[in-house]
């Protein structure tokens, strides 16, 4: 965090015909009410808002000019300075707004410049402010499952999703899937993943599966690493992958952001958030069979996934009546679990300390 000091810009700018000391810095941009008289007004405190530089969303100027005059029909009518010029004096900041429930949303404040110069000089500072944010995604390869859960991927990601991307800035590539493991298989050798800065799925757990399977996998043929090894270590993947929830349970999507709220999502997304995961390769007779980032289940668990995906139709209610029927089957299962155990640890599952390591 910057001292308060270190202000790249500062302002007297207005908010709702409302005077404001507005002031940039590297981190933050902040807006604090002027007092508009010396008069003691013990009802109007004195408003203070600041909003990280990391998640500011985007800027622009309103088509607004000077010298507007309202119509009798009930419109604007734009007015141009003598020499024909626009004259924009007004910008709209977009930024993240937290909600309850780990939810966030869009929000935006618009202020008001006295001329047209120091409006452009504003847009331009947070906007360079921003494009130094080496974490924010510029162009993203996009996979859409349109058979998972209710079936409203595709409209999710075209109605929630798609114009927050333009709003910031981003480009995307959209690819709808037509087969289960379409998306596997085109990021294992179609896929030019020099050309973006992650991948995003739109669907449930299974289509996250897929781009784990597709993009390890890859990753370790590009590094040299064989994946039927399973004494050699994995080479972690360098782009990140986004998880737009559209599925029936959402698991890893609660796991990592805390709600399913495709909105939520997208904005992480943006801002260039990131949760670093464990992933763990699966072999028998030096054979792979699947990479592991969730959970790893084996026996019952795996029965009620299996029962499960026959009964797709039922939507979530089918892990309900797949685990009913597994459970009076009365099936017992055998093995045998070898492990390493850990040395020289510093923390505890149950301390309150991130893992940063990989």
């Amino acid at each position: 965090m910057d001292r308060p000091g270190r202000l790249l810009l500062l302002s007297e700018l207005c908010v709702r015909n409302v005077a404001y000391d507005v002031g940039l810095s590297r981190s933050l941009l902040t807006w604090k009410r002027r007092a508009s008289s010396p008069m003691y007004r013990p009802f109007r405190p004195s408003l203070s808002r600041s909003v990280p530089v990391s998640e500011i969303i985007s800027v622009r100027e309103e088509e607004e000019e000077s010298g507007s005059r309202w119509k009798d029909d009930g419109s604007w009518k734009k007015i141009k300075d003598g020499d024909g010029t626009d004259c924009r004096k007004s910008f709209t900041v977009s930024y993240v707004e937290r909600c309850r429930q780990h939810r966030w949303r869009c929000a935006e404040v618009t202020f008001t410049c006295t001329e047209g110069a120091l409006c452009q000089n504003w847009v331009s500072s947070i906007r360079e402010q921003l494009a130094s944010i080496s974490s924010r995604p510029r162009s993203l390869l996009v996979y859409i499952n349109p058979y998972g859960g209710k079936r409203q991927a595709k409209h999710i990601f075209e109605q929630k999703v798609a114009p927050l991307f333009a709003q910031a800035g981003i480009s995307t590539h959209v690819i709808v899937t037509d087969y289960a493991n379409h998306a596997r298989d085109h990021l294992r050798t179609d896929a030019e993943i020099n050309k973006f800065d992650g991948v995003v799925c739109v669907g449930g757990d299974g289509m996250f599966s897929e781009i784990i399977h597709g993009l390890v996998w890859r990753t370790q043929i590009d590094c040299g690493v064989d994946p039927n090894c399973p004494d050699e270590a994995l080479s972690p993947c360098s782009l990140r992958i986004g998880i737009i929830p559209a599925g029936s349970t959402d698991c890893i999507c609660f796991a990592t952001v805390g709600t399913n709220d495709p909105v939520t999502s997208a904005l992480h997304i943006i801002v260039g958030d990131s949760q670093p995961m464990d992933v763990c390769s699966v072999h028998h007779n030096n054979m792979f069979l699947r990479y592991s980032v969730s959970l790893l289940g084996y026996g019952f668990y795996g029965d009620v996934l299996t029962d499960s995906e026959r009964k797709r139709w039922m939507g979530p209610a089918r892990y309900d009546i797949s685990g009913v029927k597994m459970f009076l089957t009365h099936h017992y299962y055998e093995g045998t679990v070898s492990y390493l155990p850990a040395r020289g640890i510093i923390g505890t599952p149950r301390d309150a300390g991130r893992c940063r390591s990989g």
